[in-house]
């Protein structure tokens, strides 16, 4: 079975650092785009930032660019996404998903993406 496995959410202070890891299992995710989302409370998901399976391009949320860095380690079959800075407004629960079109480059848009994780709360707040 494939599943997606997110950790490493919990609650940090407006400026802080959080590392979100995504832990593929049935699959390998060398051959798959990934994505981090994300949706805030009576908001609608949005795509945050994605990582290339060809090239290792990245693309960043114009808001975030500069403070996340998205990163895989094929080798361990993981994806990561290193956010510094946070505000309290990034508060949600954050979701990586997987996309096996086989396109180059990424796209933080959701309806390529077949398989998704269950998610990690991410709480920003003092």
């Amino acid at each position: 079975q494939v599943h997606l496995v997110e950790s490493g959410g919990g609650l940090v202070q407006p400026g802080g650092s959080l590392r979100l890891s995504c832990a593929a299992s049935g699959f390998t995710l060398d051959r798959y785009a990934m994505g981090w989302f994300r949706q805030a409370p009576g908001k609608e998901r949005e795509g945050v930032s994605c990582i290339s399976s060809s090239d290792g391009s990245t693309y960043y949320k114009d808001s975030v660019k500069g403070r996340f860095t998205i990163s895989r380690d094929n080798a361990k079959n993981t994806v990561y996404l290193q956010m510094n800075s946070l505000k309290p407004e990034e508060t949600a629960v954050y979701y990586c998903a997987a996309d096996g079109t086989p396109v180059p480059g990424c796209t933080v848009v959701a309806s390529p993406y077949g398989y998704w994780g269950q998610g990690t709360q991410v709480t920003v707040s003092s």
